[in-house]
Formats: C-alpha cells, structure tokens, sequence
C-alpha cells in the first residue's frame, strides 16, 4: 500500500526531535558540579532530588523515540513497540521529576508545558505508528 506523502515528512520531524531530546540527554548528563553550581538554587535542588531510575527512564524515552523514528521512515511495524516503550520512559520520568523530586515548583511552568508537548509528541508517536500498522504503511 502507498504511504502518504505527509508520513514521511512526520517521520522525519519525529526523528529530529527524538535526536534534540538525545543531544539535550546527553547534555545533561555532561553537567560538570561547577556547571550545577552556576545554576539557579530551584533547579540545584531539582538535579539533587531525581532519582536514578527517572535518568534512566529519559535515556528508554529518549533513544527509544530515536529508535522508533527510524522505524517510521524504513516502515517497521517494530516502531510501535518501541515508541510504546519510549512513551513509558516518559511517564515514568514525569513521575520522578513532578511528583517525587516536585519539579512543579523548583522548575516552574515552563517545564510543565515542555513536558507536557514532550508527552503529547510520545502519545501521537503510538497512535501514528499504530494507524501505519492498520493502513499497511509498516510491514
């Protein structure tokens, strides 16, 4: 079955997102405690209050949204497990950042409505990889 032409166009957005949310990862991870400590005191305590398991579940959001982007532009059915295991990575790392570390108030509304897109962009990965599949677009 053809492939629309607005489908590869998404595919390749998505994975130019996925890519910024992977050089951002990285970046974060690079912070050197001179670079914390020139931070504002709120986001100090945020970096000091995330767990482990929340880096981690942005590294399984981040690589896997990368991953199934790719899966998207060589038509991989497989991209649906792997968004779905991406969108977990995001769910759990929301968790880690708003409800135990209280990100709400030591990071403020801004990262509230970026990770609120960042969440939508994984729900819509899900749902579009799962219409490829039911169109015929992924084998």
């Amino acid at each position: 079955m053809n492939t629309p032409a607005w489908f590869k166009f998404v595919a390749v957005l998505a994975l130019l997102w996925n890519l910024l949310g992977c050089i951002a990862f990285f970046s974060d991870l690079r912070l050197s405690p001179e670079d914390l400590a020139k931070l504002p005191e709120a986001q100090q305590a945020l970096y000091a209050a995330r767990p482990g398991w929340a880096v981690a579940a942005t590294a399984m959001a981040v690589f896997g949204g990368a991953l199934g982007s790719m899966g998207l532009l060589l038509r991989k059915k497989w991209a649906l497990p792997v968004f779905v295991l991406s969108l977990l990575g995001i769910i759990v790392q929301d968790m880690g950042l708003f409800v135990l570390a209280d990100g709400l108030s030591l990071a403020g509304p801004v990262a509230v409505v970026l990770q609120s897109v960042v969440l939508a962009v994984g729900i819509g990965l899900v749902l579009l990889s799962r219409k490829g599949i039911a169109r015929g677009w992924l084998s």
